[in-house]
């Protein structure tokens, strides 16, 4: 029935239950032949708003008949429903001993046409709703130490620790092209809890489509999960025929879906396919930790489509439910998404989708009175409560004298702080923040500086609020007890409209390769514990400032000068604490024995300018109010430095000139068979008429374990022999394979581990054609590898290696 146009509206609500009087959760209700409606709420109630007229209410929810009220609607009603639950007829099949179960043909049918209904709308627009809830299930009543009863109080949960954590709801204009163009604009947010915050529900972020192949669930999942109407899924899936229902003349086919086996990327449940179309009608599928998740036990989605016009069907709702578990802690949740009011195939420019999501300023700043008209799903009780009770608590958290009493706690200063954990003192209310490292976390010792320290502070304040830009100030004092030697320098960035000004002035002792592939931690725990002292350092007196900024999209360029003293050093300490019979090497890694004490360089000083620009091929930005963001590109990154170094400038004595580029690229998507990496860098010394090792071109080599990853990084390459004044070409490769072999074995699945493979290539005019293959397994970050080496007799070897890079 057509309604009748009216510029008056009136509120259509009641509640939705079954047959037991038991409410039913997020039941689509919309008029019939529109996409105008939207879910009843966890407790079953719903709450439409609709212009005077005559509508046919259609009540659908999975797994129940849906039903068809007519409404006249002249005033404000209540509309209750009870549902019945949908009966699924078996007519007319007879599966014979070893034959083949009839819902075989139907995903056969559904697969053929999967591509068909991936592609038929072009474009599309349409409005959303999204809302998240995330709750406390339980937690502890101390965990590390700390009083979980009074944190669960600061964030507003029950005496019991159980509560709502998150409660947010969003309101967004969603655009779309083909093959993969969104364009997301923000209309409202709502947080509980905060008055500032803005809403991380993205209707993009949601986007479920089972007429692709692959669901890329980043976090969810470490393999890509495969669609039961995937182009392989006969593959990976079991089918059973549960039966058919008719609704709105067309015939429903309840499919089962249950994983061929265990823990490969695979959901259980049912998928609803239409007779003679062969789309998706519906789906109710879950996840659990057989299926591979990561952190959630259980991960149900629930996705309706319906008809909109020329007969393209659309995801009217998505519903994620989520339930999961560590260290005593229970949570539990979900988000809900709505879709209405699409606009099918309109004239869109493509322009329009280099912004991706755009958030303005007031989007958070809608009243109650606004949300109360436009929320779509009403609140519950629960959830109504918990905006208010949070509104006080958040009036409270945002106000000075709370942030005062807060900061007044935090920046006590004690002997204990100072030496284990560092100082934090904080002005939350005028955005500064310094800090200090602890003392014991500034104990360093290597054999030229014996035991040192290096003591560091910083400081960050806000100085633009609207564009979220900072202040940013770092200073070290560094002594060694062992060469007697003090150094001290101070950096910092200053932003200035769209650049950012770096400087960087004083005196330290550094590393001679300037791409520091070891960390002094590491080196002093190898050089205490293991005698075996890697780190080779030098004296550097040095002003330095760079000016950086975004040229345009993806391409950023920066130019830097520096002029240093840079003097050798030689050891002076020759302490550790085991393998007493072992000798530490000379600092000057080119030394021919022990006793050589001959320095690497003579002293010298170096002016140098250096000019960098790289572009990511990236026109995809989002923008806040803060600013725009520009996001990773799909396509590799390009990256060209040129240094000078000029003589007779302020005395320099070097003369040189270095061309580099590389291009790389992470997470290159393979589908199931996981994710490749690769970096390949060249440079060439175009002149090099005076240059000192320390200006050299140096490479990540790795003697021991490695505390962070790098795209550019050897195995087993040693850290400063191999370094060039000429010209170079590396390459590196690794490909995890997200686990598709630990997957399958027992009591080693539940740790997630991945399988990884690496190869590394170098060549230079001294170090011709060397490589490294490599194979281990990566744990949440960090990488257990064992690796060989093929070159010279000096440099063919294998090893173990760590890295560690969250």
């Amino acid at each position: 029935m057509t309604a009748l146009a009216n510029a008056q509206t009136f509120t259509l609500k009641g509640t939705v239950k079954d047959q037991n009087g038991q409410p039913i959760p997020f039941v689509t209700v919309v008029v019939k032949g529109t996409s105008k409606g939207s879910p009843a709420n966890s407790d079953g109630e719903y709450n439409l708003s609709l212009a005077s007229g005559n509508y046919d209410i259609l009540f659908k929810g999975i797994g129940y008949k849906q039903q068809i009220r007519p409404v006249a609607l002249t005033a404000d009603r209540v509309l209750n429903v009870q549902l019945e639950p949908e009966s699924f007829v078996l007519q007319n099949v007879v599966v014979k001993a070893g034959g083949e179960d009839p819902a075989y043909a139907i995903i056969r049918k559904a697969i053929r046409k999967r591509n068909t209904y991936l592609t038929q709308v072009k474009s599309y627009q349409c409005d959303t709703y999204i809302k998240g809830l995330q709750r406390m299930l339980s937690a502890p009543k101390k965990f590390l130490g700390r009083d979980i009863d009074q944190i669960g109080r600061e964030l507003g949960l029950d005496s019991n620790r159980k509560g709502i954590l998150y409660l947010s709801e969003s309101e967004s204009k969603l655009s779309f092209m083909q093959p993969d163009r969104y364009h997301e604009e923000m209309v409202s947010s709502k947080v509980s809890g905060s008055n500032r915050a803005f809403s991380f529900n993205r209707a993009s972020d949601l986007d479920v489509n089972f007429y692709q192949n692959l669901q890329n669930w980043e976090g969810i999942s470490n393999r890509p999960l495969i669609s039961p109407i995937a182009d392989n899924a006969l593959s990976y899936y079991n089918y059973r025929y549960m039966g058919e229902t008719v609704e709105n003349g067309e015939t429903v086919n309840r499919i089962k879906v249950t994983p061929k086996r265990q823990y490969e990327p695979t959901f259980e449940g049912y998928i609803y396919i239409m007779d003679d179309s062969w789309r998706i009608h519906s789906t109710d599928l879950y996840l659990t930790k057989s299926s591979g998740i990561n952190f959630l036990d259980t991960l149900s989605v629930k996705q309706q489509y319906i008809p909109v016009e020329r007969k393209a069907w659309m995801p009217s709702s998505v519903k994620f439910e989520f339930t999961g578990g560590l260290l005593g802690f229970k949570i539990g949740g979900y988000f809900v998404a709505v879709y209405k009011n699409y606009d099918i195939d309109p004239k869109l420019d493509k322009k329009l989708f280099a912004e991706v999501m755009k958030v303005t300023a007031g989007v958070n700043k809608k009243d109650s009175t606004y949300w109360q008209q436009a929320r779509p799903i009403p609140l519950t009780t629960e959830e109504t409560v918990d905006y208010e009770k949070k509104a006080v608590l958040a009036r409270k958290r945002e106000s000075k004298t709370y942030l005062d009493s807060l900061d007044r706690a935090n920046n006590k200063v004690s002997v204990g702080r100072f030496l284990f954990s560092g100082l934090n003192i904080r002005n939350r209310y005028n955005k500064s923040y310094f800090s200090t490292q602890s003392v014991l976390g500034s104990m360093l010792y290597n054999t030229v500086e014996g035991f040192t320290i290096n003591y560091g502070a910083s400081f960050r304040k806000q100085i633009d609020s609207a564009r979220n830009k900072y202040l940013l100030l770092n200073g070290h004092v560094r002594y060694g007890f062992g060469n007697k030697l003090l150094h001290g320098n101070v950096n910092g960035v200053i932003p200035v409209d769209d650049y950012r000004i770096g400087f960087n002035v004083g005196s330290d002792v550094v590393d001679l390769n300037n791409k520091e592939p070891i960390t002094p931690l590491s080196n002093s725990i190898a050089t205490l514990f293991y005698r075996r002292n890697y780190q080779k350092l030098y004296d550097k007196h040095f002003a330095a400032v760079s000016v950086s900024r975004r040229i345009v999209g993806g391409l950023q360029a920066s130019v830097g000068a520096e002029v240093a003293d840079r003097k050798w050093l030689d050891n002076t300490s020759y302490y550790s604490f085991f393998y007493q019979q072992r000798r530490f090497t000379p600092n000057n890694p080119f030394a021919q024995s022990v006793d050589d004490h001959t320095p690497l360089f003579n002293n010298n000083r170096s002016f140098k300018i250096n000019v960098r620009a790289s572009y990511d091929f990236s026109d995809r930005y989002v923008t806040y109010p803060t600013g725009r963001y520009y996001l990773r590109s799909k396509y590799p990154k390009l990256e060209v430095s040129y240094t000078k170094g000029i003589r007779n400038f302020l005395g320099s004595d070097v003369d040189y000139d270095l061309l580099t580029a590389s291009i790389t690229k992470d997470d290159v998507d393979l589908g199931l068979w996981g994710k490749f990496s690769f970096y390949v860098g060249a440079g060439k010394f175009l002149n090099n008429k005076s240059v000192f090792y320390t200006d050299a071109k140096h490479f990540m080599g790795t003697e021991i374990f490695r505390y962070r990853n790098a795209p550019d990084a050897f195995l087993l390459l040693n850290y400063y022999t191999y370094s060039t004044t000429d010209q170079y070409l590396e390459g590196h490769i690794e490909h995890n394979f997200g686990g598709i072999v630990m997957s399958k074995i027992p009591l080693l699945r539940k740790l997630k581990l991945q399988e990884i493979v690496k190869a590394n290539y170098l060549t230079t005019p001294q170090l011709k054609n060397y490589t490294e293959l490599a194979a281990g397994l990566e744990f949440y970050g960090m990488k257990a590898l064992y690796g060989w080496s093929y070159n010279t007799q000096e440099n063919t070897k294998h090893a173990f290696r760590i890295e560690i890079g969250f």
